[in-house]
C-alpha cells in the first residue's frame, strides 16, 4: 500500500522527496495552481478528493480534526522551529513507524523531536 502525502505551504518543498525516498508518494501545495495561497479549508478538500495524508506544522488541522475527525489523515509536525537538515533528519529517523501507523489506520500522527504519538 503506498501512502499519499500534501505537503503544507508552509514546509519546505524538499520534503517531497524525503517521502519519495520511503516509497511514498508526496505532492507540495506549491504544485498546485496558486498553491502557496491555499487556505486550510482548501488543503483539506484537496486532501479529501485525492485521499492525501496532510503534513504540516499548523496545529489548526489538528483543532479541525479533533471536532470533525477524518478524513483527511494528519501527519503533525510538532517540532517547533528547525532548520531543513535537522526536520529532514527527524523524518527519516521516524519514517518508518510514520508509515506503519497510517497504515494501521491511524488518523493523526504526531511527530516530535524524539517521540511519536499515533492515534
Amino acid at each position: 500500500m503506498q501512502l499519499k502525502f500534501i505537503i503544507d505551504t508552509q514546509l519546505p518543498p524538499l520534503l517531497y522527496s524525503v517521502f519519495k525516498r520511503f516509497d511514498c508518494n508526496a505532492i507540495h501545495t506549491t504544485f498546485y495552481p496558486d498553491g502557496h495561497l491555499l487556505k486550510d479549508k482548501q488543503i483539506r478538500e484537496i486532501a479529501i478528493i485525492e485521499n492525501l495524508i496532510i503534513v504540516t506544522k499548523d496545529e489548526d488541522f489538528i483543532d479541525y480534526y479533533l471536532i470533525k475527525g477524518a478524513p483527511p489523515k494528519i501527519l503533525l509536525l510538532d517540532i517547533g522551529n528547525i532548520n531543513n537538515k535537522d526536520l529532514v533528519s527527524i523524518l527519516v529517523k521516524q519514517m518508518e513507524e510514520i508509515k506503519k501507523s497510517f497504515i494501521d489506520n491511524c488518523e493523526l500522527v504526531i511527530i516530535q523531536r524524539n517521540n511519536l504519538i499515533a492515534y
